[in-house]
């Protein structure tokens, strides 16, 4: 996996999640006996007498953190379920903790607030925060460790790397660790009303500020992949001002929008 298809959004919801996991393991409730001479006990989410806590609270959490993060990695094609996407069944399933976590202060009863509520509150409430903001907020959307040209990255497919030469078809040169397999692009499938091809284009390598679909060569409006912020490619070929890109699994697609983009 490359974790520079992880935002920083997507880091404090794998934060928020471990947290929530490990709350699950404290005192959920306390119960004081002292009514009955007793002194007081506690338990936890994963006790048989709390069994709605564990998937409502804690596991419903933990799988929404998992779906966006798994979403991050996935083609565009995997990642709808159920006619929602991924993410969305994941963004869902963090509000239904914290809504649950909520409803579960109140105890009952000789039965208070323990240490593992109040934690896993306090977790499931910023990883449904950061589920929902992720999207919304420039900070949040920002790659987590996506670098830019000239930063002391270890060349490879994906990245044009320190003092890499300028690139051509294929990876930007040889490196520490860099692959030495190249991806020569395919052969171009006949442009589809984007404009004429530019013969003195030069190929570079790119990223996008933004989550940006890739269209076919074809012209068909369905796309054949995502490109994410922090991850480079390579474009191969200009039409008008559009670009084909070709992605690191050797696809190669027409990108509609190149504003803002960052050049390798």
């Amino acid at each position: 996996m490359n974790n520079r298809s992880l935002s920083r959004g997507d880091a404090v919801v794998i934060g928020a999640a471990v947290l929530l996991f490990i709350a699950s393991f404290l005192d959920f409730y306390t119960i004081d006996y002292a009514e009955f001479g007793g002194g007081s006990e506690g338990i936890n989410a994963w006790d048989s007498n709390l069994f709605p806590v564990l998937p409502s609270v804690f596991l419903a959490g933990v799988l929404g953190a998992a779906a966006i993060v798994v979403s991050r990695f996935l083609p565009q094609q995997d990642k709808e379920f159920g006619g929602l996407k991924l993410n969305q069944w994941g963004t869902a399933l963090t509000v239904t903790s914290a809504w649950a976590a909520l409803w579960s202060l109140g105890g009952g009863g000789e039965a208070s607030a323990g240490v593992g509520l109040i934690i896993g509150l306090l977790a499931a409430l910023v990883l449904a925060a950061a589920a929902i903001m992720t999207p919304l907020v420039p900070g949040l959307k920002a790659p987590l460790t996506g670098g830019s040209p000239g930063t002391s990255q270890p060349a490879g497919y994906g990245y044009p790397g320190a003092g890499a030469p300028q690139p051509g078809y294929g990876y930007p040169g040889p490196g520490a660790g860099a692959p030495q397999q190249s991806f020569a692009p395919t052969q171009a499938a006949p442009a589809a009303s984007a404009g004429a091809s530019d013969p003195n284009f030069q190929p570079f390598w790119f990223a996008v500020p933004a989550t940006r679909p890739l269209y076919g060569e074809d012209g068909s409006p369905t796309p054949i992949a995502e490109l994410a912020p922090g991850t480079w490619y390579l474009a191969v070929e200009q039409r008008g001002q559009q670009l084909v890109a070709q992605t690191q699994d050797g696809r190669r697609g027409v990108l509609q929008d190149t504003s803002g983009i960052q050049r390798g």
